[in-house]
């Protein structure tokens, strides 16, 4: 294909021109000379790369300084390093070099955007790795987040011209990662726009599913919120409010959760849609405006009080404040309605980088980031190794809800909910959390593991003589109290460690063995230990044994083959060639040849199914579906461990899936149920159980099918049988 450079070159200038549009108003003195110079940086050490839909490689960059611009609200250094962003790592330009053109801030925040190279003990998960690494320069600049997320945002809306395994790691690591960070930074548009993207590759089918459907009910909808929200827009503007009424529709991506958590079909769900009522009004009269707003409405229509939710009070930690309350509207509907200014709704969508406009609260929103920025701080000092460890614990703050807990003293705190008093504890002080005994919670005695509810007032009792327990990991969620405990549990072992070394030390001298480092580290592998601090701590509670020792001096004598360790794990291409079989239903590879693998328990994969193969350590190669519950983490974490799988049709083999089915309980329903399984569809069960419960039944039947052609086809007959409801397949009993 021709390409002609000259219409290239005039696009990338044209695009240039509105990228300084879009940020014309924060530019200062020398700022549009600043992003001119980085411009044609990229400009140059990009020049001979492409992207894989064959466009010049500069168009990303440059989107990527128009998303921080126009959709996060960035200013010019932002600009500078989005434009940078991928210099360092694909190009010959070194951090030195953009020190020396552009300074030491925004090389520092170019340092964090770029990957760690080089090879990492192959057990370690490279993702995690990079992610801890951008967390950390996160924490100085918040600036690396925001950038690499507008990096990811074009990056998935540009994924269709990326191989399908390529689609797949990248969705899951944005559904792992990078979407609950949005979230957690406020910025609402790009976390939806994001989920709903990354399950459009994930799950393809259940995306266009929900995506035709909206569509298809687009114009009953926009009847229904017209009708809903005449009589308001009238009040409304008798009352001289300035205001925007609107309804939006609910992300894809949240009412897949809803179709897939609550079991309930999309026919089914009342809220498709929210009503936004957004007010121009001073800042000193937001709160009482739109408590007024509220009024008018719970006029017309009737509130259900348990969904009234007030964070306009009480913002919720990443910025949000909006009044929600769910009414009874027409046609006997229940309908949310959310209840904000325009400032709480610019912040809303563009989170923290929204706050330049609004100097007032800005200060107080500040430190509230700054104080999550603070815990991001500690655990990144928290010793631990483990990378994926302290991904998972960072993970579980993100998108949790918020409970708000008073001290007795009448201070408020603010943690994820489920969280439990061991983990206010920690939150208070962490040698109060490790001092921990119990607490009062409304003046009332309860354990370490009770989970608070908002509202509770909690005093943590405690004991110098307590110490952590390797238990109280189940007690917590958040990352705080998870690291502090281990960190605590860590340096517990290492005494212990101490004690056992010196015992080991004897043991060796009995057995005439030299206590060396060599000899330590052959026993520790012989013993498939992970560590010489396993081993002392072992020996210290007098787990290692004469026995052992014996056998330990008999091996080095004599060594017998053993198996490949564990820190000897094999490439993946070793790993595949040699675990040729005779399999024939799946391929495997980007040879796509057929190999030897299982079938994950974790989602009984069958064929039709979207699958892959994850290489695992000591169990070769296993298949998941793709949407499976686990997938999303082995594919963002392990990208590169996971290899293509296909099904092939040579063989018609029966697979075990799982139905599960609800509906009311008529007359000899099972009997139906099993003769339209067993009759119309020769299909052998392996398991059935049913349970009713005041005239509803729920029935699990494990099943064994061909493909998901096969497994469709009976789901569909078996929904005409009377009295049935609803059936959705589950991954395992």
């Amino acid at each position: 294909m021709q390409i002609d450079i000259e219409a290239e070159r005039k696009e990338i200038l044209s695009r240039y021109k509105n990228l300084i549009k879009a940020c014309k108003r924060r530019l200062g003195e020398g700022d549009k000379e600043m992003i001119r110079k980085a411009f044609e940086v990229a400009v140059e050490s990009h020049k001979e790369m492409r992207r894989k839909s064959g466009e010049p490689y500069i168009y990303h960059p440059i989107a990527v300084a128009q998303i921080c611009a126009e959709e996060i609200g960035l200013g010019p250094t932002a600009i500078v390093c989005a434009l940078l962003h991928d210099t360092v790592e694909d190009t010959d330009l070194t951090l030195e070099d953009v020190k020396g053109l552009f300074g030491v801030k925004i090389s520092q925040i170019i340092d964090g955007l770029t990957k760690i190279s080089g090879v990492i003990d192959n057990t370690a998960s490279i993702q995690a790795e990079n992610f801890r690494k951008v967390l950390l320069t996160m924490s100085e600049d918040v600036r690396v987040i925001l950038i690499k997320l507008a990096d990811r945002l074009h990056n998935m809306r540009t994924l269709e011209h990326m191989k399908r395994d390529k689609q797949v790691k990248i969705a899951s690591e944005t559904l792992y990662l990078y979407s609950p960070l949005a979230h957690r930074l406020g910025l609402n548009t790009i976390k939806s726009e994001l989920e709903d993207l990354g399950l459009k590759y994930t799950d393809e089918e259940a995306y266009n599913d929900i995506a035709n459907k909206l569509k298809e009910t687009e114009p009953e909808r926009k009847k229904f919120i017209q009708k809903f929200i005449e009589p308001l827009n009238e009040i409304l503007q008798e009352q001289g409010f300035n205001f925007k009424i609107y309804g939006r529709p609910k992300s894809i991506y949240s009412i897949y959760n809803k179709i897939k958590n609550k079991a309930v079909p999309f026919e089914e769900i009342y809220d498709l849609f929210a009503i936004r009522i957004v007010i121009d009004t001073p800042y000193d009269q937001e709160k009482s405006d739109c408590w007024k707003v509220y009024s008018i409405i719970t006029d017309f229509y009737h509130p259900s009080p348990e969904r009234l939710r007030d964070w306009i009070s009480t913002p919720k930690s990443n910025g949000y404040e909006s009044l929600h309350t769910t009414v009874m509207g027409p046609e006997g509907k229940w309908v949310e309605v959310q209840i904000r200014t325009v400032r709480m709704d610019d912040l809303a969508e563009k989170g923290y980088a929204a706050h330049w406009k609004y100097k007032e609260s800005a200060a107080e929103k500040e430190n509230q980031l700054e104080g999550w920025l603070k815990k991001i701080r500690e655990m990144l000092e928290s010793p631990d190794a483990n990378a994926l460890e302290f991904i998972d614990d960072f993970k579980l703050n993100l998108f949790s809800d918020e409970i708000f807990v008073f001290t007795p003293k009448g201070d408020m705190k603010t943690l994820p909910s489920g969280a439990t008093a061991l983990d206010f504890a920690f939150d208070i002080h962490t040698k109060i959390g490790e001092q921990c005994i119990g607490a009062k919670v409304n003046h009332k005695l309860v354990p370490l593991s009770y989970e608070l509810k908002s509202g509770d007032q909690a005093e943590i009792l405690t004991s110098g003589k307590q110490t952590p327990k390797e238990d109280w990991l189940g007690y917590v969620i958040t990352a705080r109290a998870k690291s502090k405990i281990k960190n605590a549990l860590k340096e517990q072992r290492k005494k212990i460690g101490e004690k056992g070394k010196e015992v080991l030390e004897k043991k060796f001298y009995k057995a005439k063995l030299d206590f060396t480092l060599q000899n330590v580290n052959d026993l520790c592998n012989f013993l498939k230990l992970p560590s010489s601090l396993e081993l002392f701590y072992r020996a210290a509670l007098g787990n290692v044994d004469t026995k052992e020792i014996k056998e330990f001096i008999k091996y080095k004598e004599n060594p017998k083959k053993r198996a490949p360790k564990k820190s000897d794990a094999q490439k993946i291409e070793q790993l595949v060639t040699n675990a040729r079989g005779s399999s024939n239903m799946l391929v495997i590879g980007d040879d796509m040849q057929k190999l030897d693998y299982n079938l994950s328990p974790c989602c009984n994969p069958i064929p039709g199914d979207d699958v892959f193969g994850f290489v695992t350590v000591d169990e070769g190669i296993k298949i998941h579906r793709v949407n499976c519950p686990n997938a999303v983490k082995l594919l963002s974490n392990y990208a590169y461990r996971v290899v293509k799988a296909k099904w092939t049709n040579e063989h018609l083999i029966s697979f075990l899936a799982g139905i599960k089915i609800t509906g009311t309980d008529e007359l000899g329903i099972v009997n139906n149920i099993t003769k339209v399984i067993s009759n119309e569809n020769h299909i052998n069960m392996r398991s059935i159980s049913f349970d009713t419960d005041d005239g509803i039944f729920e029935g699990t039947i494990m099943i064994f099918v061909h493909d998901t052609k096969h497994l469709s086809h009976l789901i569909d007959n078996l929904k005409k049988v009377k009295g049935v409801n609803a059936i959705v397949r589950i991954d395992e009993k």
